[in-house]
């Protein structure tokens, strides 16, 4: 018996190092480790040991070369004058219902081309966010100075312990449809969202309360005044998910009159669907327009002042700028790239701080690392990262003062225990100050590590023909965005790396980014609240908005 114990055990043995050697053998890291790390970042309530942890899980990610940041986002924006009320907070979302136009009462205005999504359940871009944010609410919102306020809720109480939160919900609320709003739609909505069956992508923000995901301990009092919400661990930032779109409340009847497993969000595909926020969905004329009207049971009609925003569905910025210069647009989230010089002093061009990154990412399972090791491919990734002019792009393409980016999580980003997250005297950061790239090229080390990777190059330092480099880089539409790939394509192609771009529409492009249908891919991710845990938790296996394929 004790021989064949010894024999099992060496065979098992045996297996383990196996599968060790295959996945070893393999280009793609392994993310076990950083998907328990953001797991203890959740769940610890030492919050210095918080931060040395998200610490710990930036480091991973950087590590890897995958994601590679060229600069901190600002927002740029064309206004009428005459125009006030509105506002933008840190995270990009754009509130128009307390907008006023003196005596115009319609607000003609273009944030994006066709919206990928309307469900707030199931949206994870921009656009959405701005659209869910002014014909959708939850318990809380964004004032006008930034802050979180009161919306569907009138308040909270939170124990001791900070586990249980309780929130009042305002009284007299109704849907679009004049049907009353109660904590019991926040309790439908909230399981909605986070159980698997909507693979929703930022279900995983759900996972700091307790039954996550299917099970989730969220509930309404019976008479619906109250909606109680237990959690695994305190949360600092509870409030700041109360706020967030995939938290709205959404009606049950309107949702399951149309939606089936394979498409969760068929509800909200065409005008006419039920709202609970300023405005609702009158028309769509798909890829061309939208029209929203004030809802007349929104809870603070009575300071709405604009009956109807008419948006424009375009990400050609040529032609949403004319539009602009021709009178047939106020508000316009878009400009040309080539005006911007011109435009600096005029005081409808507006240009707003956000709290994001515009960056590079490579999926970790594209056929471009085949044949390489874990250590191999990262090395690649690095290299092209160390080879992009990072102020060149920022000066010809952003001109608007936006800041070289040298990680992905930005500068300015608190850490959740009283200090900002990118304080060099608080961390060994690669680069000597605050992240994992210096803000210049350095084409020596980038050779270097390419040829670690088993790249030849010739006397002139350039790629022999023996090892060529070629990849697709994806891209939306937008010039800038295609500017910007242009201003990458020579830097890599200075010691021969060939660069081909690929833009498609914005929607199709949210998609295939999504699928990890590419091999390079522009991105950008604006934070949605002030922690950096934010920016950290996206990159886990089941994360809806992990671009990079880690785990996967």
């Amino acid at each position: 018996m004790k021989k064949l114990f010894a024999l099992l055990t060496a065979l098992v043995m045996v297996m383990a190092f196996s599968v060790s050697a295959l996945a070893d053998a393999g280009s793609e890291p392994d993310w076990t480790a950083y998907d328990a790390r953001i797991a203890q970042i959740k769940s610890t309530t030492d919050f210095a040991e918080r931060v040395k942890l998200m610490h710990e899980a930036e480091d991973e990610l950087m590590e890897t070369g995958a994601i590679v940041p060229l600069y901190y986002y600002n927002d740029v924006y064309m206004a009428r004058e005459g125009l006030t009320g509105y506002y933008s907070n840190a995270y990009a979302t754009k509130f128009f219902m307390y907008a006023d136009y003196g005596e115009n009462t319609t607000l003609k205005l273009q944030l994006a081309s066709e919206p990928d999504k309307l469900d707030p359940a199931l949206n994870s871009s921009v656009d959405g966010a701005c659209l869910a944010a002014n014909s959708f609410g939850g318990l809380y919102t964004y004032d006008a100075q930034g802050e979180l306020a009161p919306n569907f809720a009138t308040g909270y109480t939170v124990s001791d312990d900070g586990l249980t939160y309780v929130f009042s919900i305002r009284e007299g609320l109704k849907w679009s449809d004049g049907t009353d709003l109660t904590a019991a739609d926040f309790e439908y909505s909230w399981k909605r969202a986070a159980s698997d069956e909507t693979a929703a992508d930022y279900s995983y923000m759900f996972d700091g309360i307790a039954g996550y995901p299917d099970d989730l301990q969220v509930s309404a009092s019976e008479d619906g005044t109250t909606f109680t919400v237990v959690l695994k661990s305190p949360c600092a930032y509870m409030l700041d998910l109360a706020a967030f779109p995939t938290f709205f409340p959404v009606q049950k009847a309107c949702v399951e009159a149309s939606a089936t497993p394979d498409n969760p969000g068929a509800w909200a595909l065409e005008a006419g669907f039920v709202t609970s926020g300023a405005y609702t969905l009158e028309s769509w004329d798909h890829n061309v327009s939208m029209v929203y009207v004030k809802n007349p049971y929104y809870w603070d009609a009575e300071n709405v002042k604009l009956e109807r925003l008419e948006f424009m569905l375009s990400d050609d910025d040529t032609a949403i700028f004319a539009a602009y210069q021709n009178g047939d647009l106020d508000f316009t989230d878009s400009v040309p790239t080539d005006q911007i010089a011109s435009l600096l002093d005029n005081p409808e061009f507006h240009i707003v701080d956000e709290l994001g990154t515009y960056y590079v990412a490579f999926n970790v399972k594209s056929k471009l690392f085949d044949g390489l090791t874990v250590e191999q491919a990262a090395n690649v990734r690095k290299a092209l990262g160390l080879l992009i002019d990072r102020q060149y792009i920022v000066d010809t393409v952003g001109q608007t003062g936006q800041k070289v980016a040298t990680s992905f999580l930005p500068a300015g980003m608190l850490n959740g225990n009283g200090g900002i997250f990118k304080d060099a005297a608080e961390w060994n950061y690669p680069n000597g100050s605050d992240g994992y790239y210096a803000e210049d090229p350095d084409i020596d080390q980038a050779i270097e590590l390419l040829k670690s990777a088993g790249y030849e190059f010739d006397a002139n330092n350039m790629l022999s023909a023996s090892t060529p480099l070629s990849f697709e880089y994806l891209t939306n539409n937008t010039s800038g965005h295609i500017a910007a790939a242009e201003c990458m394509q020579q830097d890599f192609a200075q010691i021969g790396i060939n660069m081909t771009i690929k833009s498609i529409d914005w929607a199709v492009f949210l998609n295939e980014r999504k699928e990890g249908n590419y091999d390079v891919a522009r991105e950008g991710w604006i934070a949605d609240f002030n922690d950096p845990i934010n920016m950290l938790e996206m990159w886990t296996t089941v994360s809806g908005n992990n671009d990079a394929q880690f785990g996967r």
